[in-house]
């Protein structure tokens, strides 16, 4: 008897010393849940405060346009071109130039769909940003030929670097766009895409200029990347900015950072280039996957006309004098689904 004594007295005390245990582990929980509370808020108010001081200023809205995105989204891609540059009313547009359409065979080049392009451009006084190399805008950003595809990435670099050569040499003869964009954000490990070093991608922009003598821009990721290699290379630095990203073992982020945040990197690049602007301002959801398998009204969760304009604002806010908006053959499968919201907003910004 003394002994299950002994037993039920221990019982209790570990019990009421697992109890306080957890009293406490919940105390220090609580505490610490208002710590970093106070933290995140004061972390807000000081990016409110830090950007009281930055003016809304007047920038130059433009666009890029894929034609194989609007068909990925089953859009006439001429009528969705058209519709940007007359109903949308853009006068400035990142066209990219694929591989795949300009060599679908080897040694073999068509250059129709963009001469088109630049034709129509032309004809309504818009400024062009030819977008050139291995990698350019849009998924998955190498638009390697099927041909191609066994190809080694020593082969792989040499016919690239030939097309290159090929393709500027062919849009060197046309006045009617004002600078070359040779690679898309080529320090971001994004897209399925082989890496590209500093040395090759001056071996890119070098034969570029041997042949051209219009500035090259080069982009850069403009959360996660540091600007000074790309901006070391090019006349012209483009950053992307986007605010509501994906991935895919977190779903959807929103990124707390501020204008001021960008406006002060930009202003250490600047020595360093002709201009800065933002290349790719997020107007578009972050889809999942395809964008036509996402529900509709997801979609418009993530990205809506009041989103827009504050995205637009927000870029506004960076000291940059242009913003290339993306996702405007998006907006025009909205509207062909009966949602023209996007499109009407859209409207607003560059017609004003």
């Amino acid at each position: 008897m003394y002994m299950s004594a002994m037993r039920n007295s221990l019982g209790r005390l570990s019990r009421r010393w697992r109890a306080a245990r957890q009293q406490r582990r919940r105390k220090y929980l609580f505490t610490g849940l208002i710590i970093l509370a106070a933290l995140l808020g004061l972390f807000l108010l000081l990016v409110v405060v830090d950007n009281l001081g930055l003016e809304l200023r007047d920038v130059r809205p433009g666009a890029t346009y894929s034609v194989k995105y609007a068909e990925e989204l089953g859009l006439d891609s001429r009528e969705a071109y058209l519709a940007v540059l007359d109903d949308l009313g853009v006068r400035a547009l990142r066209l990219p130039v694929y591989w795949d359409r300009i060599e679908s065979e080897p040694g073999e080049y068509d250059f129709s769909e963009v001469d088109w392009q630049l034709q129509q451009a032309a004809q309504r006084g818009s400024k062009v940003i030819l977008a050139v190399g291995l990698k350019v805008p849009r998924w998955p950003e190498c638009h390697v030929p099927s041909w191609a595809e066994g190809y080694s990435e020593q082969e792989l670099r040499g016919r690239a670097l030939a097309m290159l050569e090929k393709t500027v040499r062919h849009f060197s003869a046309q006045p009617n766009f004002s600078a070359w964009q040779v690679e898309n954000e080529p320090f971001f490990n994004f897209g399925e895409c082989p890496r590209i070093t500093r040395a090759q991608l001056q071996q890119e922009v070098d034969l570029v200029r041997s042949i051209d003598g219009r500035p090259i821009v080069i982009t850069d990721a403009g959360e996660l990347s540091d600007w000074l290699r790309a901006a070391s290379i090019g006349d012209i630095l483009g950053i992307s900015t986007y605010r509501d990203v994906w991935n895919r073992y977190l779903g959807h982020l929103f990124w707390p950072i501020s204008p001021k945040w960008y406006a002060t990197r930009l202003k250490a690049v600047r020595p360093l280039v002709d201009d800065v602007f933002v290349s790719e301002l997020q107007t578009e959801p972050w889809s999942p996957g395809p964008i036509k398998d996402w529900d509709i009204e997801e979609q418009k969760q993530h990205m809506n006309p009041e989103k827009l304009r504050a995205n637009f604002a927000f870029a506004s806010r960076m000291s940059v004098s242009e913003v290339y908006l993306w996702g405007v053959e998006w907006w025009y499968w909205m509207k062909e689904q009966g949602h023209p919201e996007m499109w009407e907003a859209g409207k607003e910004i560059f017609i004003d």
